[in-house]
């Protein structure tokens, strides 16, 4: 088995806001379509071989959902993370992760550029007592997939970090918080089979200067540009109706929690 599972496909503050009346939080509560969880997913190695590198499963991202998605699949633990960035949505399920590893005895194995890991140990000092911490910035290799990170533009939020994956020929990325990227940042994800990218709103209508990711249209004309075969949107906010057809190009999906993509 050689796929990703999407576990959250929401924004920072996921769907529905718990202070909105809004038509898409209202049927968020009501029936669930669009429900969304904090992004993350889910990477299943696949050689059908036991105890193999190349068939350990890894998450990137650990939200404050982490619990609740892992209920949602039925699983207990997961051991390997690959971390984004350091702000809450992605890193705030941590604690109960390091928790989950102090009761069954393993050591869990987190994964982030340098940077990251710092600002992790230092907001959470006591995690390294559950967790040991790889750096990411020189490349790793996870799951049978050769892994390599760099820093992206995270507009008014500062920076985040994007993950490319290679593997037999096939090339996907992981890039859920950017926006405004310049060339240097745009280099690996050209020739993608797959992109999965960050996009909040359908149109955004903030001054651009206090944006922080990607909407939709400009993700149009990226995506035109980088030519990847197929792209999924995920980090979506409650201004996002999953049920709409948005005109999107073709090859382009809006994620939802549970779906599960072949890498190959």
């Amino acid at each position: 088995m050689n796929q990703l599972t999407f576990l959250g496909t929401g924004d920072s503050m996921g769907v529905p806001r718990v202070y909105c009346d809004c038509e898409i939080c209202t049927e968020a509560r009501l029936t669930g379509d669009n429900r969304r969880k904090r992004s993350s997913v889910l990477i299943h190695g696949g050689s059908g071989v036991r105890d193999r590198q190349d068939d350990e499963v890894f998450m990137i991202d650990c939200g404050p959902d982490w619990r609740s998605q892992m209920e949602d699949l039925g699983m207990r633990m997961v051991h390997t993370l690959l971390i984004t960035h350091a702000h809450f949505d992605h890193i705030g399920g941590l604690p109960e992760w390091a928790d989950a590893c102090r009761w069954l005895g393993v050591k869990g194995k987190l994964y982030a550029p340098r940077e990251v890991i710092v600002t992790i140990q230092g907001q959470f000092p006591w995690l390294v007592r559950h967790m040991d911490f790889h750096e990411t910035d020189n490349g790793i290799e996870l799951g049978g997939w050769k892994i390599r990170s760099w820093k992206v533009c995270h507009g008014h939020n500062g920076f985040s970090y994007a993950y490319r994956l290679d593997r037999e020929g096939y090339a996907w990325a992981y890039c859920s918080d950017a926006i405004d990227l310049k060339e240097d940042e745009k280099q690996l994800l050209y020739g993608l089979d797959m992109l999965v990218l960050g996009t909040s709103f359908v149109h955004e209508l903030a001054e651009f200067s206090t944006r922080s990711v990607y909407d939709m249209q400009e993700a149009q004309e990226l995506l035109r540009e980088l030519q990847p075969g197929r792209t999924f949107f995920t980090h979506m906010s409650h201004d996002v109706d999953v049920r709409k057809d948005y005109g999107l190009d073709q090859s382009i999906t809006t994620a939802r929690a549970g779906m599960t993509v072949k890498l190959r």
